[in-house]
């Protein structure tokens, strides 16, 4: 839930440019880097929004919570992969920015490895 918040939390503040210019990325007032920034908009709110999808059933005991809970996962580890793979790219190692986009790779292929080892008639 608090990766969920924190995806809404982030596009709310970018959209409105709330953060201070020392915690933006490098680049930041570049047009082309802006337009990749916005292009993870859409993978992270829809990450943000089947998981807390997959809360809500979790917690009214419908059985499709798993299945949800896959999704949201999987985008979450995509969109901190694509963001590392970027930065990878050009070389830019700043922890600022690492950091958070590990954390959205390390902890959804934990979460999906426990998911998908449970037995099916539990996932289901």
């Amino acid at each position: 839930m608090l990766t969920d918040i924190g995806f809404l939390l982030y596009w709310f503040a970018s959209a409105f440019s709330l953060f201070p210019a020392e915690w933006l990325y490098k680049d930041h007032s570049n047009p082309i880097l802006l337009a990749w920034n916005w292009s993870f908009a859409p993978i992270d709110l829809a990450a943000s929004a089947s998981g807390l999808l997959a809360l809500w059933l979790a917690r009214t005991g419908r059985a499709t919570w798993s299945q949800w809970s896959v999704v949201s996962l999987s985008l979450t580890l995509c969109a901190g992969l694509m963001a590392i793979a970027f930065w990878s790219i050009r070389r830019d190692f700043d922890p600022g920015w690492w950091l958070p986009n590990l954390y959205l790779v390390v902890w959804p292929a934990w979460g999906l490895c426990s998911l998908l080892s449970e037995p099916q008639e539990r996932a289901a």
